[in-house]
């Protein structure tokens, strides 16, 4: 195994050397790609295309590509069709474009670490999408499969947040200890608030699938139950959001972190304002895709709230910290 690795490391040494801009850059893109499968993950959800394409790998048995078919309209085709691209394509290349990277500039391990992560996962999830369609959408799976997108999200921020710090670097606390340990805590609560959202769409409107909605597996519980469930959640997310900010702004604490505080405040009341508008107005579908990237967001700037929250920095001339990087 060592053996393979080495031999892998001697050809990715002859590709050229990123900057710390260009992996930044590659970076975000499988940030992006990550939240982008979960977004166009919904659309197929509301559009009811979970099954345009009815087997997996192949779109149908005997068919990689999507066929005229009498029983699943050509347009369910196209867009499961199209998700499943997006995934081979975007998602894949820039989990592997951010391995090279990082492999090629010989960063520090937990770079590596995360980097690798991505690729992995991504095969994983391919995997549970296609269980997914192979149990009929049973919505426990869909869930897992939405959840997991989500834990990604996470990763591949942290990993965005990580590649812009200097390896020969020092950690610092850029915001008080008891701060940063509560958004570890509102990270937890925000674990419980997506999978309950995840519970309360297993009971909604959009069953996944419009050929056949009636044989789709659908939680029988009461909605409103499960929405309150999910507000509660959320409004407890967002008062451990404001206890750390309290302590930032009372504490010694960098700009950087305060910047992303006030990001994140901004995109978890554009994010509850969907919620609620979506709930009101009786879930419609382009609301449940907004809702899905907010959430993605969401998980993004907490993510790196976290990490800007001890950071890594530059040592100054005298060889302390240099707090002022942070």
């Amino acid at each position: 195994m060592i053996g393979v690795y080495q031999l892998f490391l001697r050809l990715v040494d002859r590709l050229p050397l990123p900057s710390v801009k260009a992996q930044q850059r590659i970076a975000l893109a499988a940030l992006l790609a990550q939240a982008l499968i979960a977004v166009t993950g919904s659309v197929v959800r509301v559009t009811g295309s979970g099954l345009g394409c009815p087997t997996w790998p192949k779109c149908f048995d005997d068919s990689l590509l999507p066929i005229p078919q009498d029983e699943v309209p050509w347009w369910h085709q196209a867009i499961e069709f199209g998700n499943r691209q997006i995934a081979v394509w975007i998602v894949v290349t820039t989990s592997i474009a951010i391995v090279l990277a990082v492999t090629r500039a010989r960063r520090r391990r937990e770079i590596l670490v995360y980097a690798w992560i991505l690729p992995f996962s991504t095969f994983a999830q391919g995997i549970l999408g296609g269980v997914t369609v192979l149990t009929g959408l049973r919505w426990w799976v869909v869930g897992a499969h939405m959840l997991v997108s989500c834990a990604m999200v996470w990763i591949a921020a942290t990993l965005y947040a990580k590649v812009g710090e200097p390896d020969d670097g020092v950690e610092i606390e850029a915001a008080p200890a008891g701060a940063r340990r509560l958004v570890a805590v509102s990270a937890v609560v925000m674990s419980f608030v997506l999978a309950a959202g995840v519970v309360v769409t297993a009971a909604g409107p959009h069953a996944g699938d419009r050929t056949n909605p009636k044989a789709i597996d659908r939680l029988d519980v009461s909605i409103p139950l499960l929405s309150l469930t999910h507000g509660l959640l959320v409004a407890a997310y967002v008062a451990i959001l404001i206890w750390a900010a309290v302590l930032v702004v009372r504490g010694p604490s960098s700009e950087a972190v305060r910047r992303r505080l006030k990001i994140v405040f901004a995109v978890v009341a554009a994010q509850s304002l969907i919620g609620v508008v979506q709930y009101f107005t009786g879930v419609p579908a382009l609301l449940v895709v907004l809702h899905v990237a907010g959430a993605m967001s969401v998980i993004t700037e907490t993510a790196i709230l976290y990490r800007l929250m001890r950071a890594r920095v530059l040592r100054a001339s005298d060889g302390t910290p240099d707090k002022l990087a942070a």
